[in-house]
């Protein structure tokens, strides 16, 4: 049996031990103190759901026509009222979160993934590698987004594939710059050089020294991209580029109902609030995630 000498030790050892938070209490309290940052998660979210649960949402069919309810205005049938064919406009929107949401996601996952792969080894090789790879950065930044994404839909097409790819295209650069800009100063660290005196390989370094700690900035470039994203494709529908129908779009809603902004205003206005509030979520909670993530906005 431990003696009450050894006992007190322990306790006054425990005592004196700072404890980590958890994950989840961590964020709770910085949502406590960032309340924009807790409202773009809610918003993040409830569209993330509304994706999920769309067939089960919408009250009508997001084809179907009705041409004896041609530009009626909301009421209790048509909750957002219908568009020129008589199509529910509530139910187009439930089901376009989805198309804004994949596009969102997988253009984002493929151009920050691409780039911060890049920007890695780009960071920690330098010489002509980084040189020639900072110059090709250049250039293609050098080009407005949506010029180019415009320009990669009409040469392959405005397939969902081809939108995507098109718009993780303008996002890779952004990715590459950054993680580069982390791996520069990762690699200058006292772990990699300890790394290297025991003979660690490059690779080893890269896998388990190096990525582990760019996940932030990468996370923080994803959830910034994640409305640059939409935006982009809402662009690329208004301009008759993007997806192309049956498939429900944001932006290819307000381009169709723009003759209409007079006589029916309600076929305009309630996608472009979906794009305005999803946009929004996803920069309010880019910006708590930042701020958790970086110890100097975080006060620690």
């Amino acid at each position: 049996m431990a003696s009450s000498s050894e006992l007190n030790r322990e306790q006054v050892i425990d005592l004196t031990t700072p404890r980590r938070a958890s994950m989840l209490r961590q964020m709770s309290y910085y949502f406590r103190r960032k309340p924009l940052g807790g409202i773009g998660v809610g918003i993040v979210v409830m569209v993330g759901l509304v994706a999920l649960f769309a067939p089960w949402i919408a009250p009508f069919e997001y084809q179907a026509q009705n041409y004896d309810a041609l530009n009626v205005a909301p009421n209790l049938t048509h909750y957002f009222g219908t568009d020129n064919f008589g199509r529910d406009s509530f139910s187009r929107i439930v089901a376009g979160s989805r198309i804004s949401l994949l596009v969102g996601f997988a253009a984002v996952i493929i151009g920050t993934g691409l780039g911060a792969v890049l920007g890695l080894f780009s960071g920690y090789f330098m010489g002509k590698f980084d040189a020639i790879v900072q110059r090709l950065v250049d250039i293609w930044m050098s080009f407005p987004d949506l010029i180019l994404a415009l320009t990669v839909v009409a040469v392959f097409g405005n397939t969902l594939t081809n939108v995507i790819l098109a718009i993780a295209a303008t996002i890779m650069p952004r990715g590459v710059r950054i993680i580069r800009a982390s791996t520069i100063g990762l690699r200058e660290t006292d772990y990699v050089t300890a790394a290297h005196a025991i003979g660690a390989g490059s690779t080893r370094i890269i896998l388990r020294h190096i990525l582990p700690n760019t996940m932030a900035p990468f996370l923080i470039i994803m959830s910034s991209m994640f409305g640059t994203a939409i935006l982009t494709e809402a662009g690329l529908s208004y301009l008759g580029l993007g997806i192309s129908e049956p498939f429900p779009s944001w932006g290819r809603m307000v381009t169709v109902a723009a003759q209409y902004a007079i006589t029916a205003p309600w076929i305009v206005i309630f996608p472009g609030l979906a794009i305005m509030i999803t946009v929004m979520g996803f920069a309010f909670a880019g910006d708590a995630l930042r701020d958790i993530f970086d110890p100097r906005l975080r006060g620690e």
